[in-house]
């Protein structure tokens, strides 16, 4: 059962609307659905409590930065005693197109740094991920400038499906479990 929900990104104005933040982003469209604005800065995060199918879910967004997501992750998990397993990381991946959602029960980091640091924070890799596409750069020496880069207006579109479609995929994920959410939250985005 989840019980803690992990959005990565970057905190600021400056990173807001940027690929590397489609987990705040998605979040974000997740609490909407909800009605849920107040927070607390708690566990180097901005923590949410949310109620969702007669039980209390913690969701985070951490304030560390991409590269130290981990510190934050560790501090939710100890404060609140809850298990990896009982947690859900939501982050961009530079592997899937935009448009394409992959639900994971576990795995390694694939090169993404704020899983790293979670993974090394939490000696573990028994979490579920939800894995939001925002494709690559042509230029592979460019990744760092293209996931710092705020989606195209052209890109617009697509990526308001893809946050309604993992916001679905989350709630999916709690009413029922992460594997009998796997086929809804990894079919392709229409």
């Amino acid at each position: 059962m989840i019980r803690l929900l992990v959005g990565l990104g970057n905190p600021g104005k400056k990173y807001e609307k940027t690929r590397h933040n489609v987990g705040f982003m998605v979040v974000d469209e997740f609490l909407k659905k909800l009605r849920v604005k107040d927070y607390k800065e708690e566990c180097l995060s901005h923590l949410f409590r949310v109620k969702v199918f007669d039980r209390e879910v913690l969701v985070a967004k951490p304030q560390t930065y991409m590269n130290n997501s981990g510190l934050a992750v560790l501090n939710i998990l100890e404060e609140y005693e809850i298990h990896p397993e009982e947690m859900m990381v939501i982050y961009d991946d530079l592997d899937l197109p935009l448009g394409r959602i992959r639900l994971r029960l576990e795995g390694s980091s694939g090169g993404h740094h704020g899983v790293e640091s979670i993974i090394k924070e939490i000696k573990t890799e028994n979490f579920v991920r939800l894995r939001i596409g925002i494709g690559r750069p042509k230029d592979k020496n460019k990744v760092v400038e293209y996931v710092l880069s705020p989606f195209s207006t052209e890109e617009e579109p697509l990526l308001y499906t893809v946050l309604s479609r993992a916001s679905e995929c989350i709630l999916r994920c709690l009413e029922t479990s992460p594997q009998d959410s796997m086929s809804f939250c990894n079919a392709p985005v229409e």
